[in-house]
């Protein structure tokens, strides 16, 4: 997936499905990866997207 999907997909998907990847991603995922830039991305997403929802609900549904 180039950078430009990678940042596509962060922009389209729920608060919910970014927090599931954030807690699941294998070691070594591309989207957290320090030489591609995207985990910046990525957190400041997530972090703008967690204002419009209840994070706390969202969390308790994507579990541990």
């Amino acid at each position: 997936m180039t950078i430009k999907e990678m940042k596509k997909w962060i922009d389209n998907v729920s608060y919910e499905e970014l927090l599931r990847k954030w807690r699941f991603a294998p070691a070594g995922d591309p989207f957290f990866k320090s030489d591609t830039g995207m985990g910046a991305y990525y957190s400041k997403v997530m972090a703008e997207k967690k204002k419009h929802v209840n994070a706390a609900a969202a969390s308790k549904r994507v579990g541990l």
